[in-house]
């Protein structure tokens, strides 16, 4: 269980500089866009629904998982009786 959550939180990791990355670029084509100059608002737009609208969906139900993951991990390691010797 540990080996899966690790890579689930490295998987996060990466998710989450996806999402800054695709918040970075939207922001700086946006202003581009206002003042008339083209810096990728086009190809933003179209990469918008197939590749950051699922971006920040997995980050959410990633980021819910590991929760969900490390609550239970919690409350199974809180009733377990202690080993007998």
């Amino acid at each position: 269980m540990k080996t899966w959550l690790n890579w689930l939180d490295k998987l996060l990791i990466a998710d989450v500089f996806l999402v800054l990355l695709g918040f970075g670029w939207f922001a700086v084509a946006v202003v581009g866009e206002s003042t008339g100059v083209n810096l990728g608002w086009q190809v933003w737009y179209r990469l918008w629904q197939p590749v950051f609208n699922p971006a920040i969906g997995i980050l959410f139900l990633g980021a819910f998982l590991s929760w969900l993951i490390k609550k239970i991990n919690r409350r199974l390691e809180q009733n377990t009786p202690p080993e007998q010797s």
